[in-house]
């Protein structure tokens, strides 16, 4: 029960914007003795600071105001991508430090995909100046599915190359600190529970915009993960039951339909028409592969009609799914984020909107919220760090079995 209370203090402290003893105490049912002996020994380790007093309203003593010490130290997170590598360092409130990015070697296999990481890795932590022994660990975020349990991913979709890779094992084998593996999706979530749009916030869903389609729960503050620790693959939704076959076996899937891939296949058919008014149609003719994701997100987010239809059909698909979320898990918030929505984040976000005030049962009692994520294409990478971070201070109800 104390590695528990000292999480469930520490965890108030850092969502609330300078908190007291007393509010603590009040917030989470826990006595004024027991707060005030949790929060002596992190004033003594320095984990958590005094900053300032408050005077509330009809007592006459302040209140001594409490946060944590983002000083005190830091974490790792490096995001793996078919596509590209991050790598992140945050202090303890969240903050990123220094973030850089790097393409994913050509081909991504494991040993070539390990030592380009293990190299990333050393350029931030030098670069952000940070001492290894300050470091706490290394949060790692893959695409799906993960087997936590063994620290491998299992199958990620568009690298051929893997099949049951130990990645917590080999990068922590390579950087010599504590891993955490987890989908990158869910990592994103969590970094939105702790520094984006879902702080303080206990009922809400993460859709991730990627190379695919993924996402993340967070149940009334608890990671939903489900019975093979893979839950929300809300990519893999059916929204055309009679659609093309995902790789994943399924038909219709929401990712083959609203993944960049997709997207850049479905303009190419339209510019290939010829009947559409569109400024992309003569890079098209020249050469069809320059009108990638990229350049088809831009030209939506710029008004050309045939780009922002296609984008605007997309974001229909994906606020379906949104309010089977909605009806099935009954959250207050849905967030959008990662680099695949980058510029086209309102023409989403307006899509969900309006689904969500009209079409889920809930609406009736209330209606949920849709936001776009504010760590935007970083998401999954700060969200790998916040891994370390939430295994760290989070309140973990498997603790309480554990004391």
């Amino acid at each position: 029960m104390g590695r528990y209370n000292r999480a469930v203090v520490l965890d108030q402290i850092q969502l609330a914007d300078g908190i007291s003893r007393a509010e603590i105490a009040e917030r989470t049912g826990l006595t004024p003795q027991t707060v005030s002996g949790i929060v002596k020994k992190l004033l003594a380790e320095g984990i958590v600071r005094e900053d300032g007093s408050s005077r509330v309203a009809g007592l006459g003593k302040p209140r001594t105001r409490l946060r944590i010490n983002g000083d005190a130290g830091s974490a790792v997170g490096l995001h793996f991508d078919p596509v590209e590598l991050a790598c992140v360092v945050v202090d303890l409130e969240g903050r990123p430090l220094v973030l850089k990015r790097t393409p994913t070697p050509a081909g991504a296999k494991p040993d070539e995909v390990v030592a380009a990481m293990s190299e990333l890795f050393a350029s931030v932590l030098a670069e952000a100046a940070v001492p290894r022994e300050r470091v706490l660990g290394l949060g790692v975020a893959s695409p799906g599915p993960i087997d936590q349990n063994r620290g491998m991913v299992v199958a990620p979709p568009k690298l051929a190359n893997w099949s049951r890779v130990p990645m917590k094992q080999l990068l922590s084998e390579a950087t010599g600190l504590p891993v955490t593996l987890d989908n990158d999706a869910t990592a994103a979530a969590i970094g939105e529970r702790w520094s984006g749009a879902g702080r303080g916030i206990a009922n809400f869903a993460y859709f991730f915009f990627g190379t695919g389609i993924g996402g993340g729960l967070i149940l009334n503050h608890q990671v939903h993960r489900g019975g093979s620790l893979n839950a929300a693959e809300f990519g893999h939704t059916s929204v055309e039951p009679d659609g093309p076959t995902c790789y994943c076996g399924n038909r219709g899937c929401l990712e083959t339909l609203v993944s960049p891939a997709a997207i850049v296949a479905e303009t190419h058919r339209r510019l290939a028409e010829g009947t559409a008014d569109s400024a992309l149609t003569v890079p098209f003719q020249r050469d069809p592969d320059s009108v990638d994701h990229a350049v088809v997100r831009h030209a939506a987010a710029e008004g050309d009609p045939l780009a922002a239809a296609v984008i605007r059909e997309a974001a229909e698909r994906v606020a379906s799914v949104a309010v089977n979320v909605v009806n099935i898990a009954d959250v207050d918030l849905l967030v959008l984020g990662g680099h695949g929505i980058r510029h086209v984040e309102a023409l989403y976000l307006d899509a969900v909107t309006q689904a969500l005030a009209t079409r889920p049962l809930s609406r009736h009692v209330r209606v949920a919220d849709a936001a776009v994520s504010p760590l935007g294409p970083d998401a999954a990478v700060v969200g790998a760090a916040s891994l370390v971070l939430h295994a760290t201070y989070s309140p973990q109800l498997s603790a309480l079995l554990e004391d």
